[in-house]
């Protein structure tokens, strides 16, 4: 014990000479969040430390493990300290009063935060639940006061989707699901960032597959089906199409022909022709209206653009094909150009495809050894080299990670560059318009891809932009009281959690999100066992919510039967302010379960901390 008093002091001095050193960060925060950041920074510095020689020296006397020190990092400390003084038969050394409330003083300010930026909770519960609206949550008002009845506490709607109009429609939804269950339900909107995707490519041959369904024995279940007019997107066909395709699997293909070949057909008419791969093919007209025809044939083929048509001695071409999607397949050890190009991406077989970037100065930032991750982890690799092209500027990626036989890389898809500082606001123009909208309209702001403190003192800038361009003093106050959430996603963003949250607790209502996909991404799945529940830990320490967000209930919601990993994985997000769910058609039992859960859970336990309640299940 002689060699553990000196490495506690040490350690506490260390903690407490943190507060000095961050004096200027602290005193811009909030007034809420002055005792928070102060934590924080204490936190910060006992985790930058090796203490576990402490802990373990402390849990072998019996007095503390240290394990929890989170809500009152210092008091803990010193908590541990007059313990051994008193096994030394000393007076305490640090007074007891301060560290006897401490834990329920921070517990309180942490509530204070949470029900300012999410709300009330329902009772007997810790976690609120934020449930994802659908497009259709615009026009079925149903759909979203059954989400209210079955226990939706906050609802999300994604700025990256529908609209404005379409938006306003939900709001008025949710507004009026509360007034009719009796309780309040906020309103979060996620804010998108700027979105890497990979750039266009040159569409394929026009060409579609005509195609039936048959059973495992070969017996046709559904004919393959043609429908015919003289404009095949017009509402009529499409129509048309959709009631006369017998399999959601093999649906009826819609194409044009000219009109005056359509009209000389009827019922039993037959159609010949030629396919795309030189085989004679036949198909019977079913049925004619309003110049529509209905096909069946009994053998798939591939209707290419310009295929003739024949009936009779009388013979049309086939028009309006869509191009076939191309996509690159790319395997380990294959390379990839990424470009500022805007052109098109060529396949050519045998050659290395140079894509293009939808923000081409993400490519002008990158370095050789940067890793570089596509469609959300399916494909990853690292730039070996940096060329100019005429006047683009080029990286080429050495492949390191696709499926065995090969991954199919599309057009538009996210590009994640966890190690690439991007010289991008965090904010695109299309964000601040979305930002106006939510500010004026809705309750939070939940935006993506933060990086940096400069992200976040970005953000606050627009919205005092957006507050002094109100016409009314409520209006511009009403955005200033805008709730904050900062979706942590990125590397950077993890990196420099203290400071990020720092910078974000200069608002009021703040708090933020752990978006588990993303972070995924850019920090690999092995790290995931470890990150989010170090980002709660450290969210805690500064007395701020976190909403944990991602595939909580997915299978649920999806197919109605969840799997026996995600219910324990819920529960562990439950330990959060607030969970998040996403679509799926059986969403609303996804809510009642996780409410249900939720309602166990808060009655025996406190974020990490096991309230030791009786347990009645067990008889012996």
């Amino acid at each position: 014990m002689s060699s553990l008093r000196p490495r506690l002091d040490a350690l506490i001095d260390r903690v407490e000479k943190a507060t000095a050193e961050y004096t200027e960060p602290i005193a811009k925060v909030a007034p809420n969040h002055r005792p928070g950041a102060v934590n924080l920074v204490r936190y910060m510095a006992l985790r930058s430390q090796d203490a576990v020689e402490v802990q373990e020296g402390l849990s072998a006397l019996g007095a503390t493990s240290l394990s929890h020190p989170e809500p009152a990092v210092l008091e803990r400390l010193h908590a541990a300290r007059n313990v051994l003084d008193a096994f030394d038969g000393q007076a305490p050394t640090y007074p007891m009063q301060a560290i006897a409330t401490a834990y329920a003083d921070a517990d309180d300010i942490l509530d204070a935060n949470t029900e300012a930026l999410l709300g009330p909770t329902q009772e007997g519960t810790h976690a609120r639940i934020m449930v994802t609206l659908p497009s259709e949550a615009a026009e079925d008002y149903d759909l979203v006061l059954g989400f209210a009845r079955a226990g939706m506490e906050l609802a999300r709607i994604n700025c990256a989707h529908d609209g404005e109009a379409a938006w306003e429609k939900m709001v008025e939804h949710v507004h009026r699901a509360a007034a009719e269950v009796g309780r309040e339900i906020l309103i979060s909107c996620d804010i998108a960032g700027p979105k890497v995707r990979t750039g266009a490519i040159e569409p394929g041959p026009r060409v579609v597959r005509v195609r039936g369904e048959r059973s495992a024995a070969g017996e046709l279940l559904s004919p393959p089906t043609l429908v015919l007019s003289d404009v095949p997107q017009a509402e009529k066909a499409q129509e048309v199409a959709k009631g006369a395709s017998a399999s959601v699997a093999r649906p009826a293909i819609a194409v044009e022909v000219d009109g005056a070949w359509l009209t000389d057909l009827e019922p039993g008419s037959e159609v010949r022709f030629t396919e795309a791969r030189g085989r004679s093919r036949s198909f019977t007209v079913e049925s004619v209206e309003e110049d529509v025809a209905v096909l069946r044939g009994e053998r798939n083929c591939y209707l290419a653009e310009g295929t003739v048509l024949s009936h009779g001695a009388e013979t049309t071409q086939v028009r309006g094909v869509p191009a076939l999607e191309q996509k690159i397949r790319l395997h380990r050890g294959d390379e990839l150009v990424l470009s500022t190009s805007q052109e098109p991406a060529r396949i050519a077989e045998g050659e290395v495809t140079t894509i293009g970037c939808t923000i081409p100065e993400v490519v002008t930032a990158l370095e050789v050894g940067h890793a570089v991750i596509f469609d959300d982890g399916a494909i990853s690799g690292r730039v070996t080299e940096i060329r100019t092209q005429g006047e683009d500027r080029e990286a080429v990626i050495a492949i390191e990670h696709a499926g065995p036989n090969g991954t199919n890389l599309a057009a538009y898809k996210g590009i994640n560059l966890p190690e690439t500082d991007i010289p991008l606001p965090s904010l695109t123009e299309e964000d601040i318009a979305a930002l106006r909208f939510v500010a004026t309209h809705c309750d939070i702001a939940a935006v993506s891809f933060i990086r940096t403190p400069a992200d976040v003192s970005f953000l606050y800038d627009t919205l005092d932009d957006i507050a002094a361009a109100q016409e009314s003093e409520d209006m511009a106050q009403r955005v200033r009281n805008l709730g904050v959430v900062l979706k942590i996603e990125t590397v950077p963003a993890y990196e420099q959690l203290g400071t990020v949250l720092l910078e974000g607790m200069r608002h009021e209502k703040f708090g933020i999100m752990i978006a588990r996909g993303d972070l995924a991404v850019e920090l690999g799945f092995e790290r995931m066992v470890q990150v989010p529940g170090r980002i709660m830990k450290v969210a805690e320490a500064a007395h701020i919510p976190v909403i944990m967000a991602t595939q909580v209930l997915e299978t649920l919601a999806k197919t109605g039967l969840p799997s026996r990993a995600e219910i324990t994985d819920a529960g562990y997000a439950l330990r959060a302010e607030c969970v998040m769910l996403n679509k799926g058609p059986h969403i609303t039992e996804a809510i009642q379960i996780l409410d249900r859960m939720s309602r166990k859970l808060g009655r025996s336990r406190l974020k990490n901390r096991q309230m030791l309640r009786q347990v009645g299940s067990w008889t012996n």
